[in-house]
C-alpha cells in the first residue's frame, strides 16, 4: 500500500498544503478576538515564543509519525506499536466531529461573499441580518451544501491535482489578499492606536491566562491533535527537508493570523473609537462588527468583498485538509477507492452538519449540556479531544516509542538542529502545559474560570 500511496510533488507543494489546512478561520477572527482580549502586544509576544517552541515541536512530531509510516493517522499509530491503534481512532474522530460543523461556518463565509459581489453590503451591515439568515431553515443549508461541495471536489481529485494543485493557487492569492486588506486598514482614520495596541507588548497585561489562551490558539492555529498533519505527513517525499518544512508551515501560520490583526484589529479601533470590546467573539465579529465597518468605509463594499474572498479560501483549505485526512482513513481502514470514500464522507458531512445549522433556528431549543448543536461540537472536539489528544501524542512519542524514532526520521536529509528542544518540549513542556488548557477550558465552561 505504501509504494501506491499518493504523495506531493516536493517541498512546495507540501508545505503550502500544509499551510493551507493550518491558515483557517481560527486565524481569521479568533485570533484577532483574542489578540484584543489579552493585551494585543504581549499576547502577539507570548504566540510567537509558543509558536517556535511548542508548536514546533508538536507538529514536526505529528508530520515524523505520518512520513515514517506513511499510514493515516490509524496505521500510523498501530505501526510503531500495536497497542496505541486506539489512539489513531481518537484522533480520527476530531477531523470527523469538526468538518461538519466547520463547514456550516463556511456555508455562512460563501453567503457573505455572494451578498458582497450582488452590491448588498450595506444590508449585510445591519443589526439583524446575520440573526435573520442563520435562523432560516433552507438558505443557510444550501450554502452549507455548496461549501460542502467545493471541498469534496478537491478531495476527489487526489493529492497531486486536487489539495496539493488548489493549496498552490489558494496561499498565494490568500497572502497577497490579506496583504491588501491590513494594508488599507492602517490608512483608515485613527487606526494607529489599534496598531499601537496590538503590536507594542504591555507587559502589565501579561498573565497565566494570556498563555494559556495563546496555547490553546495554537490547535486551532495550526491544525495540531487532529491527524491532519499526520496525514499530511504520509504524503511527504523522505527527501524534503522536514525540519525546514514546519519552520515553513509555521511562518505562513503566524504571518496570516499576524496580518488578520492587522486586517481587524485597526479597522475595529477606527469604526468604534478604541472600544476593545467591539471585536466580539466569534461569529459576531465576522459576521457583524466587521460589516458595519466595511460599509462605514469609503470602497468598503470592495474591501469587504476581498475579505470574505480571503476568509473563503482560508476554510477551504482548512476544510479541504479535514477532509483528506477522513477520506485518507478511510481508504486505509476498508481499501475503498478514492472517489467512492469521498462520497461516502461527503454524504455523511451533509448528514451530520445538519444539526449545527439548524440549530441556530428551528432547533435552537435542542441544547445539550447547555450547548447548540455546533457550539457543543466545537467544544467536544476542540477543548477536549484536541488537548487529550495531544498529551496521548506527547505521551507516545517521549515515553513509548522514544524521542529517537523521530528524530531519526526528521535526520534523514541531514542534522536535526532544534534536537534538544524537541524533547525537552515533547516529553516536559508540552504534557503539562496541555493538561493546564484543557483544565481551564473545563473551568471556563462551568462557569468557574474565563478564559
Amino acid at each position: 500500500m505504501n509504494e501506491k500511496r499518493s504523495s506531493f510533488t516536493g517541498k512546495l507543494g507540501f508545505i503550502l498544503a500544509a499551510a493551507g489546512s493550518a491558515v483557517g478561520l481560527g486565524n481569521i477572527w479568533r485570533f484577532p478576538y483574542l489578540a484584543a482580549k489579552y493585551g494585543g502586544g504581549i499576547f502577539l509576544l507570548v504566540y510567537l515564543i509558543l509558536a517556535l517552541t511548542f508548536g514546533f515541536a508538536l507538529m514536526a512530531a505529528e508530520i515524523a509519525l505520518g512520513r515514517k509510516t506513511g499510514l493515516s493517522v490509524v496505521g500510523a499509530f498501530k505501526a510503531l506499536d500495536k497497542r496505541f491503534a486506539w489512539l489513531g481512532y481518537l484522533a480520527a474522530l476530531v477531523p470527523m466531529i469538526i468538518l461538519p460543523y466547520y463547514s456550516v461556518i463556511g456555508g455562512w463565509v460563501t453567503k457573505y461573499l455572494a451578498v458582497y459581489l450582488t452590491g448588498d453590503a450595506h444590508a449585510a451591515a445591519g443589526d439583524e441580518y446575520f440573526g435573520g439568515f442563520i435562523s432560516q431553515t433552507g438558505e443557510p443549508l444550501v450554502w452549507f451544501f455548496i461549501f460542502m461541495a467545493l471541498t469534496a471536489l478537491v478531495v476527489v481529485l487526489g493529492v497531486d491535482k486536487g489539495v496539493e494543485k488548489v493549496s498552490k493557487i489558494m496561499m498565494p492569492v490568500l497572502v497577497v489578499l490579506a496583504l491588501v486588506i491590513a494594508v488599507y486598514s492602517l490608512f483608515l482614520p485613527g487606526a494607529l492606536e489599534g496598531v499601537k495596541y496590538y503590536l507594542i507588548p504591555d507587559f502589565s497585561n501579561f498573565s497565566a491566562t494570556t498563555v494559556l489562551a495563546a496555547m490553546g490558539q495554537l490547535f486551532y492555529s495550526m491544525s495540531l491533535a487532529m491527524g491532519i498533519m499526520i496525514t499530511y505527513g504520509s504524503y511527504m517525499k523522505k527527501d524534503v527537508d522536514l525540519e525546514q518544512s514546519v519552520h515553513h508551515i509555521e511562518i505562513f501560520d503566524t504571518g496570516i493570523a499576524f496580518m488578520a490583526g492587522l486586517m481587524v484589529i485597526p479597522s475595529v479601533f477606527a469604526f468604534s473609537g478604541g472600544d476593545e470590546a467591539a471585536l466580539g467573539k466569534g461569529p459576531g465579529l465576522m459576521f457583524i462588527t466587521l460589516p458595519k465597518v466595511f460599509d462605514s468605509m469609503k470602497g468598503g463594499a470592495i474591501i469587504g468583498a476581498l475579505f470574505f474572498l480571503l476568509v473563503l479560501f482560508a476554510a477551504l483549505t482548512s476544510s479541504i485538509s479535514l477532509m483528506e485526512t477522513v477520506v485518507s482513513f478511510f481508504q486505509d481502514k476498508f481499501g475503498w477507492g478514492r472517489k467512492f470514500t469521498s462520497i461516502v464522507v461527503f454524504i455523511f458531512c451533509l448528514l451530520m452538519g445538519i444539526p449545527s445549522s439548524l440549530g441556530n433556528g428551528v432547533w435552537a431549543d435542542i441544547r445539550i449540556m447547555g450547548f447548540q448543536f455546533l457550539d457543543f461540537f466545537d467544544f467536544i472536539s476542540n477543548s477536549v479531544m484536541m488537548p487529550v489528544v495531544a498529551f496521548l501524542t506527547c505521551m507516545f512519542v517521549g515515553y513509548i516509542v522514544k524521542p529517537k524514532t523521530f528524530i531519526d526520521e526528521i535526520s534523514l536529509t541531514g542534522k536535526f538542529k532544534s534536537e534538544k528542544l524537541f524533547v525537552v518540549v515533547i516529553k516536559y513542556v508540552a504534557p503539562v502545559c496541555i493538561v493546564l488548557i484543557l483544565a481551564s477550558s473545563i473551568l471556563d465552561v462551568l462557569g468557574i474560570m474565563k478564559i
